[in-house]
């Protein structure tokens, strides 16, 4: 296989996971707290016999989370939590601590506050935040203080990556990280709201189609690429 079908195959490999990730997105526009995702392509460069050329193929070599702000929905579910400004909620799953900007919470068979897969919401000091039964007014303050029938029982903590760049996605809207988190100062949550997902679907769309697109062109050549050396190996037998 020449060159030029080993840089298009690089480059289909890379489409390929743009298009998945694209359409990832899409199906999550209206999901709380969703934080797009994107692909990082970079060029990979590799000498060939002649010291005086090399191959340049386009990879796909990471990924990316858009973090900015998705916009806010008031719902009026004394439940509902919303982060204005930066950081993340801390919740317990399975595997351990994860970060999210879903705050759709609500008290599991427990008491305590989960989101709606059963992961419980840490407060501050990385406890559960439990309600108790019959709990008649559910107040929580801008700065994260959780108050039941006028009582304050907790405070809910904001938290970011120490290390940005450490953070992987471990499902739609929740991620884990590799690295330590540290607290945020003067946090803000708004109660009765719900962050909306950032995506934009009509860009989304748009740009699904240009990768389409050039996904295709690229089968198209791999397919006259395959057509061509089947051709010449004919004609070379048959001599």
């Amino acid at each position: 296989m020449e060159n030029a079908a080993y840089a298009t195959l690089t480059r289909q490999s890379g489409l390929k996971a743009e298009l998945q990730t694209l359409a990832n997105n899409i199906a999550n526009a209206s999901t709380v707290g969703f934080q797009r995702e994107g692909v990082l392509f970079a060029e990979y460069v590799t000498a060939l016999e002649d010291p005086n050329t090399s191959l340049s193929m386009a990879r796909a070599e990471g990924r990316f989370t858009d973090t900015s702000f998705g916009g806010h929905r008031n719902t009026g579910g004394r439940f509902d939590f919303a982060i204005s400004g930066e950081g993340y909620f801390q919740i317990q799953a399975e595997d351990g601590p994860r970060l999210t900007r879903a705050g759709a919470f609500a008290p599991d068979a427990n008491g305590d506050l989960a989101t709606p897969v059963g992961h419980l919401l840490l407060d501050a000091g990385g406890t559960p935040v439990p309600i108790p039964p019959g709990a008649e007014s559910v107040t929580l303050s801008g700065d994260g203080t959780l108050s039941i029938d006028g009582f304050p029982v907790t405070q809910l903590g904001l938290f970011l990556p120490t290390d940005p760049n450490s953070l992987q996605r471990a499902g739609d809207t929740s991620f884990r990280t590799e690295g330590g988190i540290e607290a945020i100062e003067n946090g803000q949550i708004l109660q009765g709201f719900l962050e909306d997902s950032n995506v934009d679907p009509i860009s989304e769309i748009t740009r699904l189609i240009e990768v389409q697109r050039a996904y295709e062109k690229g089968g198209n050549f791999l397919g006259k690429e395959d057509e061509r050396i089947r051709s010449v190996i004919r004609t070379l037998g048959s001599a």
